[in-house]
């Protein structure tokens, strides 16, 4: 009973200290998100391009990305940029950003290339280009599709931006470590770092899972008006 005690004592304490770890960590996982989408969505786009060049680039880079350890990453650009007076932050929120947006990409291009084809030829035939029809027709319904996925690597991100404590980011694990050694209580803080974690990653998977839900009953809805416009198209036809 001591040992659970002082464990939610411990934690009560340390509160304000986590809470800020918590919004910077959230913080890191969010920016690092919105800069993996826009780096996937380009290389995506070099994955799905006519030109042997773009796609050799996108393969390289994916290959190298999902190779390589994301420690590794962030120690490359922590190393290498800290030195231009780029802080741990912005270094730990780069490495994070590239090292998912090889994932995102893939996402992107599952998603793209899951449209229907005939959708393509449909909006050309109404004189739309092929960037237009790429905006206004595929890109909408690719990222419905992708949203799922996207919560995932989300959820994926925030665990891995504890690794940000390994350059001095004062984020939730990097607190944990720093509470635990000046107070010789280290298991208890990880313990209490474990619970944040945790709790977040609860809550995002409920929102991605409602996400799925609901994307998922609106896709039916659609295939099944589909079908009874096609019966209907039938019957006439008759």
């Amino acid at each position: 009973m001591s040992d659970i005690s002082n464990f939610f004592s411990r934690m009560l304490e340390s509160y304000p200290l986590f809470f800020e770890g918590l919004l910077l960590t959230l913080e890191l996982t969010v920016v690092a998100i919105l800069l993996g989408i826009v780096g996937g969505l380009v290389v995506a786009f070099f994955k799905l391009s006519n030109s042997r060049v773009l796609r050799a680039i996108a393969g390289v880079y994916i290959t190298l990305i999902r190779g390589t350890p994301l420690i590794v990453q962030i120690f490359f650009f922590y190393f290498g940029l800290s030195e231009l007076g780029i802080s741990a932050y912005w270094c730990a929120t780069i490495g994070l950003a590239l090292h998912n947006s090889a994932y995102i990409a893939e996402i992107f291009r599952g998603s793209i290339q899951s449209i229907d084809h005939g959708q393509t030829e449909a909006g050309r035939s109404l004189g739309m280009s092929s960037l237009q029809v790429m905006r206004r027709i595929v890109l909408p319904q690719a990222f419905l599709r992708a949203l799922p996925p996207l919560g995932n690597q989300f959820i994926t991100c925030l665990k891995d931006s504890s690794l940000a404590a390994f350059i001095s980011s004062s984020e939730l694990f990097n607190i944990a470590t720093a509470q635990g050694a000046r107070t010789f209580e280290e298991m208890t803080y990880l313990l209490i770092v474990a619970v944040y974690y945790l709790v977040l990653v609860l809550i995002f998977q409920g929102i991605v899972h409602l996400l799925e839900r609901k994307f998922s009953a609106g896709e039916e809805r659609v295939k099944t008006y589909d079908r009874k416009k096609n019966h209907g198209k039938g019957q006439l036809a008759q």
